[in-house]
């Protein structure tokens, strides 16, 4: 009798995403284990399909079972924390086995299905080739006779303080023909090992010692006995902006590394790495890996595999940096943590938060969740005393917080003020320029305007495929809808309805950089947005320039908001945050109040006191107020009443199950159906609290020429509602309804779909 597997196949519905049963060759069974890649025979055709290990000894269906094509090197395999991960996505996502798989693994340490070279046998290929290089070590002595030459010496020498590569031999002039010359001696072994790559290599490290304050000392000194004792703890740094938090988190990595440990650091945006990497490198050196999306999959890969192959103590990145094959974990930071970055918007739908509660349980690790403005879920967590509650109230040198004015724009536009930037903050930036000192504006819209409007029927230009306004780019001189990426170029002149003229209005950042060079002729204008930064480092390079004093002012989207730390930044503007504060989701109050009192704490780090100025039509609003005044606790207690009083999260779950096809009578239908399914299910099982409400269609009905319905389930999150919600997901299927609108489930909404 053959060896069996149960196999998850990719590309498998929710319904039949199921392990399958295989039989294992003679020739496999040595490389097949728990989390091994393989390819399948699927379907009645039997063609090839990808497929990950997820049992062995399975139960065989049928007497007559197919056997696995090809299967991938032993070092391919999952490793048992990231297999666990698997069925954690699977039971929480409601994503299929493989969707997991895949987002765990990197592109590039992704296998494909191939063809051998007869171009008939079915054959796994790597996504990318693995990268190798050669790793010399010296092993014996090197003879007297014939006298050695000066290179054989040099490289004696260098290799008997340990192995080298050959890049780094020839670096030193010591050719490949030397070595092997030398290994054909038997002074020298040569083995073949995963390529590294020590991106960021140019940081020098570092020999001084981290120096904290007193307050900073307590926070660690509180925190430490956690990494010790290799139980599973949580807690919550909450530390006004410029608090310093960064220094306590590299005094307790270095604890954590003493300890024989590893760690684990996630950052909200792409934007806000580099810092990071900076120090962390100087702190510790080569052996931090990084892993985010602005990485080219060869060097995402090189970094995944220096990391599986041990060669990280430290792993630092965005979201699915929570992934990263690190073993021995001791310490886990979600900085900034309050970031909806961190929730994922595609299959699986995860929240990092998640995933590193379940990292932590496995390894007996510290989580730990930072920022000066917590998400409401984390601090009132904290306070009921569910995670370890510390507060940094002081900023590190003793600066005071910004002083914060607010700034009317309707009183500005009845004294004949028609620009976005106001009088007052026009001043203050002259004054800043003046005083040599740098300036960041938040404009947290991209574009040059933001709609185009016919003057006769005021219909607004919407993209053709989403029912959304398309906006103004003017330095590419087209319409860009920023869903779906449609392009209108020339952008049209004339109304598409009633064939009047189209009026183009509205303020982005394209703009304001527009505005703000006719104001400041002399100014250094920096833009960052997703069109300036969409080039490979971009992010890494104009942040360096700003900090080198290479701009004066830096205007930009949210990416300006969060963890950027300029000395010589003295004032912040906020232009155009009404459309925030009036968006749609239970979340937008907590959105807005984090935005400005983060992009306001950029001001003011160093020496010089820091001054900012916040734009609104709406100057008495409560939430513009308590961010002015950098009061937490303050917008807290406003928030979490009205959180309870209308039940939102943290004192229930919020489920969306959003609905999306072609057609939108379908669409609605099917969504209709849905919850009919789900109230007879429930109905079943009184004891399970939900609320269901809806469908209704989504706040964008249409994106990418796909109709959207929504169905907002308030519940508990726990097993019997994941359970109930599974059963009716598969009621749906039978009904074969996913053909009329295809069906995603997101634990972690804010309601704004």
């Amino acid at each position: 009798m053959p060896k069996t597997v149960g196999v998850a196949v990719s590309n498998a519905t929710f319904h039949f995403d199921k392990l399958y049963t295989y039989a294992v060759l003679p020739d496999q069974e040595p490389l097949v284990k728990l989390g091994s890649m393989v390819l399948v025979p699927f379907g009645r055709g039997s063609r090839p399909r990808m497929g990950v290990v997820l049992a062995c000894d399975a139960e065989p269906e049928s007497a007559k079972l197919k056997y696995l094509f090809d299967v991938a090197p032993v070092s391919a395999c999952l490793t048992p924390e990231l297999l666990k991960l698997v069925h954690f996505l699977k039971a929480r996502t409601f994503c299929t086995y493989y969707e997991a798989v895949k987002a765990i693994i990197p592109y590039g340490a992704q296998y494909k299905p191939s063809l051998a070279a007869d171009g008939v046998t079915p054959v796994l290929q790597k996504q990318l080739v693995r990268h190798t290089e050669l790793l010399y070590r010296l092993t014996g002595s090197l003879p007297a006779k014939p006298k050695p030459t000066a290179k054989q010496l040099a490289a004696v020498a260098l290799l008997s303080g340990g192995p080298r590569t050959q890049a780094e031999l020839e670096e030193k002039g010591i050719s490949r023909a030397v070595a092997d010359n030398l290994c054909a001696k038997g002074v020298l072994t040569a083995e073949k090992v995963n390529k590294s790559i020590d991106l960021y290599a140019n940081i020098p490290q570092s020999s001084e010692p981290i120096e904290l304050t007193k307050e900073q000392q307590d926070a660690f000194d509180a925190l430490a006995p956690q990494l010790a004792d290799r139980a599973p703890h949580a807690a919550l740094l909450y530390g006004v902006t410029g608090s310093g938090k960064t220094l306590v988190f590299l005094k307790l990595i270095e604890r954590c590394l003493e300890l024989g440990r590893r760690a684990l650091i996630l950052v909200p945006e792409i934007s806000l790495t580099p810092q990071m990497i900076l120090r962390l490198k100087s702190a510790f050196g080569r052996r931090v890996a990084v892993q985010h999306s602005a990485l080219n999959h060869t060097e995402r890969l090189l970094q995944w595999q220096m990391i599986q192959d041990g060669g990280a103590d430290i792993v630092v990145g965005t979201r699915s940096a929570v992934f990263a094959p690190l073993e021995n974990i001791g310490l886990i930071i979600i900085d900034e943590e309050q970031e909806h970055t961190y929730r994922s918007e595609s299959s699986p739908r995860y929240a990092a938060h998640e995933v590193a509660r379940q990292r932590t349980a496995d390894n007996g690790a510290l989580l730990l969740l930072a920022s000066a403005t917590p998400s409401v879920e984390s601090f009132y967590a904290a306070q009921s005393g569910r995670m370890q509650l510390l507060r940094l109230h002081q900023r590190y040198a003793g600066q005071p917080l910004p002083s914060v004015k607010i700034v009317d724009m309707r009183a500005e536009l009845a004294a004949g003020n028609p620009r976005e930037i106001s009088l007052e903050l026009e001043d203050a930036i002259r004054r800043n320029l003046k005083a040599k000192k740098q300036t960041i504006l938040l404009l947290n819209r991209r574009g040059y305007q933001t709609m185009a409007q016919c003057e006769d029927c005021r219909e607004v230009y919407k993209c053709p495929k989403c029912s959304v306004p398309m906006v103004y780019h003017k330095a590419s001189g087209r319409l860009l809808c920023h869903y779906c990426g449609s392009q209108i170029e020339p952008p049209p002149k004339i109304c598409p309805s009633c064939g009047g003229k189209l009026q183009y209005r509205g303020f982005g950042t394209q703009k304001a950089e527009e505005e703000l060079a006719a104001l400041f002729p002399e100014a250094r204008i920096l833009r960052m947005d997703q069109d300036t930064t969409a080039a490979k480092d971009a992010h890494e390079k104009l942040l360096a320039q700003f900090a080198n004093h290479e701009y004066d002012i830096m205007l930009g989207t949210q990416m300006v908001a969060k963890g950027l730390d300029f000395e010589d930044v003295t004032l912040v503007g906020v232009l155009g945050i009404d459309s925030l504060l009036f968006a749609q989701g239970f979340g937008a109050y907590e959105t807005v109040f984090s935005l400005i009192t983060q992009v306001v704490g950029r001001s003011g780090r160093a020496q010089s006191p820091g001054y900012a100025i916040i734009q609104t039509t709406d100057p008495g609003n409560p939430v513009l107020n308590l961010a002015a005044a950098q009061d937490y606790d303050g917008f807290f207690e406003q928030e979490i009443s009205y959180r309870k009083l209308g039940l939102y999260p943290p004192f229930c779950s919020l489920c969306v199950v959003g609905f999306s096809g072609t057609k939108e009578p379908e669409v609605a239908k099917a969504a209709a159906r849905f919850s009919v399914l789900l109230r007879q299910q429930a109905s079943a099982q009184p004891d399970i609290p939900l609320r269901v409400l809806g469908p209704t269609p989504s706040s964008i009905l249409k994106i990418n020429d796909r109709y959207r319905y929504k169905l907002t389930i308030k519940c508990r999150n726990d097993k019997k509602f994941r359970e109930l919600l599974r059963r009716t997901l598969g009621l749906y299927e039978q009904e074969k309804l996913p053909s009329r609108a295809t069906v995603a489930v997101d634990m972690h909404s804010d309601g704004d779909v």
